[in-house]
């Protein structure tokens, strides 16, 4: 990890090895909504938005300039279910277990089921704001940026590209980096990031073009903010905590969310029941292994958990 500025320029060769390194790893969340540290960017009636951020290196004492987490975000016949999945701490979770059941049990209802309840993938990183037109106070700021696999594979392409006529970069390098044009669309219903892209290679600049001097470039990295603390497991519950959650939100702890059924049917609704482990404390492994890839990690976190979030707190 670099504590001083001045490691920081000198390991920026070294560090982008290490950081492709761990980016080819990870390329096979905490709900942000009202935590000023977060930004977002802001669209208008027609769902398009414009801005230019700057993604940027570790955080001091930090090895990696990203993390990743999953959580989950549905509705059951007992409410929400929205949690932090302690498969982001490489433990077992009880929804994914619970998906895993229905995914193999060989009926294309269940594994819709499981589906709409798979986890959600998402990024976060602290970014400079370059420009910010619908909120130019923002500008010259520093956020904690959380994004999807979409713009996620536009960082592993920067440094990775696919033609002989590309050089890679490091876009989360203060001298040597790019700053990146954030276009968002609104396609079919949903928020497409497609039309994002990097601008050439070039210092850190301001909104007007101005490079951003050394001694304020230092003060930046100062104001970053810890990325380690979102996947600190103090803001995990633990697994039988979110256990008994999901027992009540999917109507499986008795009460009057459960579902009916008719006697004959009664066996089968059992043999959905997920055999939970009951756990005193989390068991750490050393990688998630869940049965239910196909339905569990395929998908981009985008901005529809904050909005099931703002749901369940109506």
């Amino acid at each position: 990890m670099t504590t001083s500025f001045s490691a920081l320029k000198k390991a920026r060769t070294s560090s982008f090895d290490k950081l492709n390194s761990q980016l080819q790893k990870m390329g096979s969340p905490n709900t942000n909504k009202g935590d000023d540290r977060f930004w977002k960017p802001e669209v208008d009636k027609a769902g398009n938005g414009y801005a230019v951020i700057r993604f940027l290196p570790a955080p001091s004492g930090e090895d990696m300039p990203f993390v990743r987490a999953w959580d989950h975000g549905f509705q059951g016949p007992g409410g929400w279910y929205i949690e932090n999945s302690l498969t982001t701490l490489g433990q077992d979770d009880p929804v994914s277990e619970y998906n895993s059941k229905l995914w193999n049990s060989g009926h294309d209802e269940d594994k819709e089921t499981a589906r709409k309840q798979k986890r959600r993938l998402s990024y976060t990183a602290n970014i400079y704001i370059v420009q910010d037109s619908a909120n130019p106070s923002r500008e010259g700021q520093v956020y904690l940026y959380k994004f999807g696999k979409k713009i996620f594979d536009k960082l592993n392409d920067a440094m990775n590209p696919q033609f002989a006529d590309e050089d890679p970069i490091n876009p989360f390098d203060f001298w040597e980096g790019a700053d990146f044009k954030l276009k968002i669309r609104q396609v079919e219903g949903y928020r497409n990031y497609d039309k994002s892209e990097f601008s050439s290679v070039a210092p850190l600049s301001d909104s007007s073009g101005t490079a951003v001097a050394e001694e304020t470039l230092e003060e930046v990295w100062g104001k970053e903010h810890s990325l380690s603390d979102i996947v600190d497991p103090k803001n995990f519950k633990s697994y039988n905590e979110l256990k008994a959650k999901l027992y009540k939100v999917l109507g499986l702890d008795g009460s009057k969310h459960a579902p009916s059924s008719t006697a004959e049917d009664d066996n089968t609704a059992m043999d959905f029941t997920p055999k939970f482990k009951e756990q005193s404390a989390p068991v750490t492994v050393a990688s998630p292994s869940p049965t239910m890839q196909t339905a569990d990690d395929s998908s981009d976190a985008d901005d529809s958990l904050d909005f099931f979030k703002s749901l369940a707190e109506d």
